[in-house]
């Protein structure tokens, strides 16, 4: 194996117009090829491919479509960008990135033999192989296709960016753990200390440098002469090649090295690369390797077998429960923020001790808190409330998503949540900055994780229905579909939290793709498969004597909204039990009801009858409900008992609140209406608002609601992949513009400037010249100045000419526009058939 250069002139790079069935011709057959057809630039190679071939790369790489490029060089020069080539890098399976990489440590061009040994090694043994050479040709296929490599079977070229990034340097390990060339790696050396060299090694003097490094280079790429020299090292250096041959490559040495060390150092086996370290040379490092660019490689994708099978009806009935406890975890998270929700951070988000408060709630951990906020979130239900000092609160869209049925209520959460960028697994972490990411904050949105989640519903949907797979086998799945580090590092953590996401949510009942989870990643509506297996709504509950209710199933809307203000929820499950205290009577007090209502409320509904002590319980507070009056002087209290104001005021706890008498029956107070009220609760008395008439002020639930805004828009992954209407576009603009930048115009009679300038021509001539090609329909092409006074040349078919202006089909834009004459320098017309 030569060792070749590794860099080639950017003018160079092109991609083969072949789809994937070239990249499988035989190697044998590739190798006769002379490479006089060969394409000899990566515009060239583009400019050869069909239409079918520029919309394959268009659709792999739709970065090169912002904006769309104005004709094949552009496109290009485009596709060889750095930051094109990293992205299109990044979406590189394995097998594809490694044969990549190999091409950045081979030959430039590289024959298609050369290719395959470093992938499979020298011999051709089995188990080298590993089924890489039949995989080969898919993979250069996929480069190919992208515009990564271009160029014949004999000649095979990486484009020069790709090389730039994945060849070895002393700034950047190669992922292949080779070292630099022979050549690379004596490029500084004193050409003595090279003939010394060649000379340890048993080579004749040569002449000059140039002709020692071939020489040299010649000894470590011939297998049999290496063997010999290797067979002449000592014990010791086989050891210390050992364990430089898989990278990385370079070592560290002293002063003073050991003879093993020395020995290999004075024939080229190593070969100085500072004051301290040397390096294992690239082609002594593939002799030892037996010609192999990579320890281990993946030329298929892991299998992601069943890990365990259950019965499909069982899943779907799982996921429905998981389903419908999702609904009322949403439900009640968005119904605590009514009254007085979280502040929005400074630097926005939801507080550490917010996020606390509502998993408390929630009776659930922090992280599931968080992602039923973030669900709640990307689903529009709540947003700040714009107001000075901010606060989340709940959208006018949670009260319309109420009063839907509870499948469609589950449509609307599992639809905001798959394409989501918002991923609430990295609450809590820090960024690169040491800030800590938080929950609703604005760092938290991911790009690649609609992806990621889509990708891992699809491999539970190839598993057959009821099936769960080893997490651990579709982790490696998703490492080997997109191994870049980092990019796959961050697919991994995500992909665990899909897993959890979804099963909580009832995309998934133990583990397997249900069936509205199925119809959901085909974009299909899950609610009329989810329907029939929920239960449905009862009408009652029953009342206990422990002031308990128990809820046999999920309540009716007004029954269910009605009794969360009455009681407190004290366990979920299969069936919930509301708890009557005093707190929650005062609360449905405080919202309107009376305590003949509440009684009646508890009679209609309840199949057992009112316990005596929840009775008891709803009359004792509805009697001294009211009997204090707080309203606002800073704020007041007031009570027709002046004997209950003296108790007050004698109080030690109220010592906080600032109160003095006013009056026999009023108490002025330095607190605040709602912390008097709280303060005079905690002492166990029950007051109540008073408006500014002296009325009792009502507590409704849904008082409180953030402006109407819509959810929030997830960040893309770049630009999204180009349908067929935009690539056919695409690819006509791209061929209208080649053909203007290379249709061959008429020489006139006379010249009429120097070359490249704009045509020159009379204004009656320019006239006339377009009248004509307007009445025989062909085309010509023109020098134009618009009102900018920015210079163009044009190719254009005229369809019309009146008013001073000539309307035609630009065959550089790809669209019918309409130009100024007197804008007009001139115009030619084009060799007979050009277009």
């Amino acid at each position: 194996m030569g060792t070749g250069r590794l860099t080639g002139r950017r003018d160079q790079e092109a991609t083969v117009p072949e789809q994937s069935t070239a990249a499988g011709r035989a190697a044998g057959s590739s190798a006769g090829s002379t490479g006089a057809g060969s394409p000899r630039s990566l515009a060239e190679a583009l400019r050869s491919r069909d239409d079918a071939g520029l919309r394959a790369l268009l659709r792999a790489r739709p970065d090169l479509l912002s904006p769309v490029p104005g004709d094949v060089t552009q496109l290009a020069t485009r596709a060889g960008t750095r930051a094109s080539v990293v992205r299109a890098l990044e979406r590189l399976d394995r097998f594809a990135l490694q044969t990549a990489e190999a091409l950045a440590v081979a030959p430039d061009p590289c024959p298609y033999p050369v290719l395959e040994s470093l992938l499979t090694g020298e011999t051709g043994e089995s188990g080298h192989d590993n089924g890489a050479r039949a995989a080969l040709p898919r993979a250069l296929a996929t480069l190919r296709e992208q515009a990564l490599v271009w160029g014949e079977d004999d000649r095979l070229r990486l484009v020069r960016t790709a090389r730039e990034l994945l060849a070895p340097s002393a700034q950047r390990p190669s992922p292949t753990g080779l070292g630099p060339t022979v050549a690379e790696a004596t490029a500084g050396m004193s050409p003595t200390r090279v003939q010394e060299i060649v000379a340890a090694a048993g080579l004749p003097a040569t002449h000059d440098p140039v002709s020692a490094v071939a020489a040299l280079t010649g000894l470590f790429t011939d297998p049999r002469r290496m063997s010999a020299l290797l067979d002449e090292a000592p014990a010791e250096a086989h050891q210390v090649l050992g364990r430089l041959v898989w990278g990385p490559p370079y070592g560290e040495v002293t002063p003073n090295p050991t003879a093993p060390v020395r020995w290999l150092r004075d024939r080229g086996l190593l070969l100085p690369a500072s004051a301290r370290t040397v390096v294992l040379p690239r082609e002594v490092a593939l002799h030892l390797r037996g010609g192999l660019a990579h320890r281990d490689t993946a030329p298929v994708a892991p299998a992601v077998p069943a890990h365990r099978e259950h019965r499909p009806p069982l899943v779907d009935a799982n996921a429905a429960g998981q389903a419908l406890a999702a609904l009322a975890t949403v439900e009640e998270l968005v119904k605590s923020w009514e009254h007085a929700g979280p502040p929005v951070l400074r630097a926005g988000g939801l507080s550490v001790r917010d996020l606390k408060r509502a998993a408390a709630l929630l009776d659930t951990g922090e992280s599931q808190a968080a992602f039923w906020i973030e669900l709640a979130y990307a689903a529009g239900l709540l947003a700040g409330d714009g107001e000075a000092d901010e606060r989340y609160a709940p959208t006018p869209a949670f009260d319309d998503w109420r009063e839907l049925p509870p499948a469609e209520r589950w449509s609307v959460l599992a639809a905001a949540w798959l394409p989501a960028t918002r991923t609430a697994g990295l609450a809590g972490e820090q960024d690169a900055k040491g800030r800590t990411l938080s929950v609703l904050g604005p760092e938290l949105d991911r790009s690649a994780a609609p992806e990621v989640r889509r990708r891992v519903l699809e491999l539970l949907a190839e598993l057959p229905e009821g099936a769960s797979p080893d997490p651990d086998a579709l982790l490696d799945r998703l490492a080997w579909e997109r191994p870049v580090r980092g990019t796959s590092d961050l697919r991994a953590r995500l992909a665990h939290g899909v897993l959890t996401e979804a099963e909580v949510l009832g995309v998934t009942g133990r583990g397997a793709l249900s069936g509205p989870g199925r119809a959901l990643l085909e974009r299909r509506d899950p609610a009329p498969l989810l329907a029939p297996l929920l239960p449905e709504p009862v009408d009652h509950v029953l009342l206990q004597a422990d002031l308990t209710a128990v809820a046999p199933g999920p309540l009716r809307r007004p029954l269910g909204d009605t009794l969360a203000v009455l009681a407190d929820v004290e366990s979920k499950g299969g069936a919930t039990v509301y708890r009557f205290t005093p707190g929650s009577v005062r609360r449905a007090l405080d919202a309107g009801h009376t305590a003949v209502d509440l009684h009646a409320f508890l009679k209609e509904h309840s199949r057992t009858p009112v316990p005596q002590p929840l009775a008891y319980l709803i009359d004792d507070v509805a009697r001294r409900h009211g009997h204090l009056r707080v309203g606002a002087a800073s704020s007041y209290v007031r009570c027709d008992d002046d004997s209950v104001l003296g108790e007050i005021l004698a109080d030690k706890r109220s010592a906080g609140m600032g109160l003095r008498r006013l009056a026999p029956t009023v108490l002025a107070a330095q607190a605040e209406p709602g912390a008097l009220l709280d303060g005079l609760r905690a002492m166990g008395y029950a007051p109540a608002a008073e408006s500014r008439t002296g009325d009792v002020v009502v507590a409704r639930a849904d008082a409180r609601r953030a402006p109407a805004r819509s959810a929030p828009v997830p960040v893309p992954d770049g630009p999204p992949v180009p349908d067929a209407t935009l690539l056919g576009a695409a690819v006509r603009a791209v061929r209208a513009g080649e053909r203007a930048a290379t249709a061959v115009r008429k020489e006139p009679a006379e010249p009429t400037g120097a070359p490249g300038e704009l045509p020159r021509t009379s204004a009656a001539e320019t006239l006339a010249t377009v009248q004509a090609a307007a009445l025989t329909g062909s085309a010509v092409w023109i020098g134009y100045v618009n009102a900018d006074g920015a210079a163009s040349q044009r190719v254009i078919a005229p369809v019309r000419v009146e008013g001073g202006f000539v309307t035609g089909y630009d065959h550089t834009a790809d669209e019918v526009r309409t130009y100024a004459l007197h804008r007009i320098t001139g115009v030619a017309e084009l060799a007979d058939d050009h277009l």
